[in-house]
C-alpha cells in the first residue's frame, strides 16, 4: 500500500506545489502525493518555470483547497508554511503531522531576476528536504 502524503500551505501556488513535484518525482509508485492550501490562489507559473529548470513538470497541477480531502487518510501531513500549520484542520487516522516552515518566494506580477533568483533558492531548499524524504519514507513505515 501507497503512503498517503497531503503537503499544505496557504495558497497552494508554490511552495506546496514545488513539494508535491518532487515527491512524486523521487517517491516514484511508493506516494500518493497531493498539495492543497488553505486559501488556494492558483498555480504561479515562476514555480513551474523553475522546477521545469530541474527537470521537474508540475505544470499540469492545479491549486486545491484543503476542503477537497476533508475526511480523508493521510499517512502524513506536511505543513510548509506557518499559518497552514496553525489553520490546519484536523484529518481521521491519526497520521504523522510535519512541519517543515520554507519562506515564501517574492510574488510579483513581474518576474524579475530578482524573483527568479528567489523562487530558486526556495526550490532548491524544497528540493533537498523532500528528496531526502523520499528517501527516508522508503526505508522506515512512515
Amino acid at each position: 500500500m501507497n503512503t498517503r502524503v497531503l503537503i499544505l500551505c496557504t495558497g497552494n501556488s508554490c511552495r506546496s506545489q514545488m513539494a508535491e513535484g518532487v515527491l512524486k518525482h523521487y517517491g516514484g509508485d511508493r506516494f500518493e502525493v497531493f498539495s492543497a492550501g488553505t486559501n488556494p490562489s492558483g498555480l504561479n507559473e515562476t514555480a513551474v518555470q523553475v522546477m521545469k529548470e530541474i527537470g521537474i513538470d508540475i505544470s499540469q497541477q492545479r491549486s486545491k483547497s484543503v476542503e477537497e480531502f476533508m475526511g480523508q487518510h493521510f499517512d502524513v501531513i506536511i505543513t510548509v508554511c506557518d499559518s497552514a500549520r496553525e489553520a490546519c484542520p484536523v484529518f481521521p487516522g491519526g497520521g504523522q503531522r510535519l512541519h517543515w516552515s520554507f519562506p515564501d518566494p517574492l510574488h510579483g506580477k513581474e518576474t524579475t531576476a530578482e524573483t527568479l533568483n528567489e523562487f530558486r533558492k526556495v526550490r532548491d531548499m524544497i528540493h533537498e528536504k523532500f528528496k531526502k524524504a523520499a528517501e527516508a519514507f522508503g526505508e522506515r513505515p512512515v
